[in-house]
């Protein structure tokens, strides 16, 4: 018997950043390759929307410059990110301080040298070198944050996945850190990397973004988070991606769409979020989620008028529903026109009825100035924003179901840019693996002729 006529070898679905990269990591291994997307971009929740010249991130997660898929990736050699100021300003008491700049800048070395440095400070008089009133407390209180920073920035992940697991709130109470330190810096500072106000994330995955955290920095995509997606599927060769396409069913030769019927290949990687993979694959697990709504401001006061620089804001009092804030056009000046100012604010969980107005006095008091006459630019609110991570978390679930058939994205790894491409690693490896020596079989029967991604 002759083997059926294949259109193509693997047939991926979703055309986010995980189903890009693995795009990328098969056809330059030479599997042929088509990318069907349901919306009329690529991206998925990797948006940006365009206001008068500014340049508005739909949830805007951020990236650290640790993350090692952003190096390793096929496709993002041209991506530029924008740098966040060393460690975080905490608003505190109506004061603003800086914080989490780990000692020596990570290393293990400059952890013990912090450790020195705590045992000089011991006898200091409290608040020599930190303005009392501090968040994490005074000079001792740095150091030994700064020390613990270093120590986690120098562990091998294969240490943190191997401790006890529980909720991340449970695991700060267990760790001998100082209340004040744990209440001011770090509650904060997992809820900003997590999206997880309450910290009911596993303490592995936090300890993972602690670690991302101090060793690297806090950076955005320049221009914009849909540069991420746009570079990779750029990179493809033409025909690749076809985007407005609908997959109705999915099997181990073959995915049925609307507008064109079948198409026959020899795998399936499903690459959407949760829900819609499990749409099309009924019994796959679909996690909670974390809701995150981001507003974004400009103002015609000057960017100097701005004493927090190209710093992220984290409000240590948590006095209002902003998690997070940046003058992201310090950071990033692509994303607004020249001359204009873009202030992006962060709201977690579920957001406050008259949202804009609750954000506007918070943050008020945050930048210390009056916000009446900040223009709304958008007010974007994803419901299912981020996948939860809540313990038992397996931070390497599978990617295949069975021969021909996978499923990558951030819900199989960690809730993160770096989990949903190294899922999609994972996914091509496995693809590649089981395709083994055969290689690409091409076909006169092509696939039927569909949009392009633009």
């Amino acid at each position: 018997m002759t083997e059926p006529a294949y259109q193509v070898d693997v047939v991926i679905v979703g055309a986010g950043i995980a189903g890009l990269s693995a795009a990328h990591r098969l056809t330059s291994a030479g599997i042929t390759t088509a990318v069907l997307e349901a919306a009329p971009y690529v991206g998925g929740r990797m948006s940006t929307e365009k206001v008068d010249g500014f340049r508005l991130d739909r949830i805007g997660q951020l990236l650290s410059t640790s993350y090692p898929e952003l190096r390793l990736s096929p496709g993002l050699d041209a991506l530029t990110v924008r740098r966040f100021a060393p460690g975080v300003l905490l608003h505190h008491d109506g004061r603003t301080h800086r914080a989490g700049t780990p000692a020596g800048g990570g290393s293990a070395r400059g952890a013990r040298g912090a450790l020195h440095v705590v045992r000089a400070l011991a006898n200091a008089p409290r608040g020599t070198s930190v303005p009392p009133g501090a968040p994490v407390g005074g000079a001792v209180d740095q150091a030994r944050l700064g020390a613990a920073l270093g120590r986690i920035a120098a562990t091998p992940v294969e240490r943190i996945l191997a401790r006890p697991e529980m909720p991340a709130a449970l695991a700060l109470a267990q760790r001998g850190v100082p209340a004040r330190t744990i209440e001011g810096f770090l509650r904060p500072l997992l809820a900003t990397l997590l999206c997880d106000p309450g910290l009911t994330t596993s303490s592995r995955c936090a300890d993972l973004a602690l670690r991302a955290f101090a060793s690297g920095r806090l950076c955005v995509p320049e221009g914009g988070a849909e540069v991420l997606p746009e570079l990779l599927a750029g990179g493809l060769p033409p025909g690749t991606v076809h985007t407005g396409v609908r997959v109705t069913s999915v099997s181990t030769t073959s995915v049925a769409t609307a507008e064109h019927g079948e198409i026959r290949c020899r795998a399936v990687l499903l690459a959407t979020d949760a829900r819609a993979a499990a749409e099309l694959l009924p019994g796959l697990r679909v996690p909670d989620f974390h809701p995150v709504t981001v507003v974004h401001h400009t103002t015609d006061e000057p960017a100097a008028a701005f004493s927090t620089g190209t710093s992220l804001l984290l409000d240590a009092d948590r006095g209002g529903p902003v998690a997070h804030t940046a003058v992201l056009s310090n950071v990033d000046p692509s994303r607004a026109p020249a001359g204009r100012v873009l202030i992006s604010s962060t709201v977690l969980g579920t957001p406050p009825e008259s949202v804009d107005t609750a954000v506007r006095i918070h943050l008020s008091r945050l930048y210390g100035t009056s916000t009446r006459r900040w223009e709304t630019l958008a007010v974007h609110h994803t419901p299912e924003a981020v996948p939860s991570m809540r313990p038992p978390h397996d931070l390497r679930r599978p990617v295949r179901l069975l021969a021909g058939l996978y499923v990558c994205g951030d819900h199989r790894d960690t809730s993160t840019v770096q989990g949903a491409l190294h899922s999609a690693h994972r996914a091509a490896s496995a693809i590649l693996a089981d395709l083994g020596a055969r290689g690409s079989m091409h076909s006169a029967d092509p696939v039927p002729t569909m949009p392009r991604a633009a």
